[in-house]
């Protein structure tokens, strides 16, 4: 699983020391199947990054080199106006609130 891990974080440093991660800049906190909770912390200047919940398939990796890259198309970004909405909802919310939450869920 650490290696699954590695390929992950290839080529990716800390932001504060630009150290490198490697395998043991993971903690594995919990791993069950298709689920794994670890946590990122550089080994170098300890920053430490937080607990991280990853979904992994059983797809096993054989040549990392050969692994084909996909872009995924999602939703557009969050903007600025977004971000507003959202704070003057939240901030408007009143006694009411559980009425914005579907009953049937």
């Amino acid at each position: 699983m650490k290696r699954k891990l590695s390929l992950l974080f290839k080529n990716l440093c800390c932001s504060i020391c630009k150290h490198e991660f490697d395998e043991d800049s993971f903690v594995i906190k919990r791993d069950e199947q298709g689920l794994l909770v670890t946590n990122l912390q550089c080994q170098n200047c300890g920053k430490n990054y937080g607990v991280a919940f990853l979904g992994f398939s059983e797809i096993n990796v054989k040549d990392e080199s050969k692994i084909p890259l996909e872009v995924q198309e999602g939703p557009a970004p969050i903007s600025y106006d977004d971000v507003i909405d959202a704070h003057r909802f939240i901030k408007n919310f009143d006694e009411n609130w559980q009425n914005y939450i579907n009953k049937n869920d």
